[in-house]
C-alpha cells in the first residue's frame, strides 16, 4: 500500500507530480495516521510523524516521490454577509469569541452549519445563506507553535 509521509502546503510542491487526489470534509482533515481512499478508489496510508491539518491544494508526498493533492469536500456550511464591513467584523468577533472555525470567503464569512450560531448572526444583523461548499477555515495564528495547549508536549 502506498504511504503518504509528508505534507507540503499549497504552492510548495510540484503540481505536475500529483498522481491522484483525495477529497475530505473539514473534520477528516486533521490527521496523523489513517487509511484513506484516493478519489480514484486506490487506498493509501497517511503516515505522518505528528497530526497535521490538511488544506485545499496541499500535497501529500508518497514514499514513491509522487504526490496526492488534497481537496476540500463540499459540506453543509453557512455563508454570512452583512450590510457593511464594520458589521461583518463585529459578527466575526462574536464567532471568534466562541472559538469556532471560520473561513474568510471573499466578502463573506463561512462557518460549519449550526442553527444556533445562524440565529445569533441574524440577531446581530447578519445575512445567512445555507449552502453546500468546501470548508477550509483559517488554521490560526499559533498553528504549529508549541504552547500550553499543545497535546504533543
Amino acid at each position: 500500500m502506498r504511504r503518504a509521509i509528508t505534507v507540503h502546503t499549497r504552492g510548495q510542491w510540484p503540481d505536475e507530480a500529483a498522481v491522484d487526489t483525495v477529497t475530505l470534509p473539514f473534520l477528516d482533515r486533521h490527521r496523523r495516521r489513517i487509511r484513506l481512499v484516493a478519489d480514484s478508489g486506490t487506498p493509501f496510508l497517511l503516515d505522518l510523524p505528528r497530526a497535521q491539518h490538511l488544506s485545499e491544494g496541499d500535497g501529500l508526498e508518497l514514499d514513491t516521490g509522487s504526490y496526492i493533492r488534497v481537496r476540500s469536500a463540499a459540506e453543509p456550511v453557512i455563508e454570512i454577509a452583512a450590510d457593511g464591513p464594520t458589521e461583518l467584523l463585529r459578527i466575526a468577533w462574536h464567532i471568534g469569541n466562541r472559538h469556532l472555525p471560520l473561513q474568510v470567503a471573499g466578502d463573506r464569512l463561512r462557518i460549519r452549519a449550526d442553527h444556533v450560531i445562524a440565529a445569533m448572526v441574524e440577531g446581530l444583523g447578519g445575512h445567512v445563506v445555507w449552502v453546500d461548499a468546501p470548508f477550509d477555515p483559517e488554521i490560526g495564528a499559533y498553528a504549529g507553535v508549541a504552547h500550553g495547549h499543545d497535546p504533543e508536549r
